[in-house]
């Protein structure tokens, strides 16, 4: 995962750029694009949460736990103002996610009802209790993926699974609890 800050503006148009792209629409977003962009509820979300992030690393943490809150009464999504997401987030639907990860790569996709986050009350939101996905994540609807565990690039957790242990790039894991399926671009 890419620890470069990248400013808030342009975050926000990589956003919008990733949308369009999974959407089937043009890649390049013009800045009338991106404000209208702003107005679906895949996007505002995400527009939000960046809001909320940007606030808390300025020290502004009751604006950002303001942008946290609008977000979980207008969206039905709550994601940690502490939690570090890298460019190309995607929610196809939101309600009933919670996102309480310690960090989550680019490109990540995250479908509704999921949960990531510590296996138990954790008020020190740190690497040792809380998930770290890499870059390209997709976890399916009401998925849960909890603890100190990593993801690696390219991971795909399946619908309803419920994933306790690190799992290693391109791979697809899926079950209560959790087993590796397959490896992708696997040679047989």
């Amino acid at each position: 995962m890419n620890s470069v800050e990248i400013g808030l503006f342009r975050l926000l148009a990589m956003d919008a750029r990733r949308h369009r792209e999974l959407l089937g629409g043009q890649a390049e977003v013009s800045v009338p694009r991106l404000l209208l962009s702003m107005l679906s509820p895949r996007f505002a979300p995400v527009l939000l949460y960046r809001l909320a992030y940007a606030c808390q690393r300025r020290h502004l943490s009751p604006l950002a736990k303001i942008f946290s809150l609008l977000n979980f009464m207008v969206f039905g999504i709550e994601i940690a103002v502490a939690c570090r997401i890298g460019p190309g987030l995607f929610f196809p639907h939101t309600q009933g996610t919670v996102i309480g990860a310690y960090a989550i790569g680019s490109n990540a996709i995250i479908y509704q009802g999921v949960t990531v986050g510590a296996r138990d009350l954790d008020f020190t939101y740190d690497e040792q209790h809380r998930p770290v996905l890499g870059d390209g994540v997709m976890l399916g609807a009401g998925a849960k993926v909890l603890g100190g565990i990593h993801l690696g690039n390219g991971v795909t957790v399946a619908a309803n699974a419920v994933l306790l242990m690190s799992v290693p790039d391109d791979s697809v894991v899926g079950g209560i609890p959790a087993k590796i399926l397959k490896k992708r671009n696997e040679v047989a």
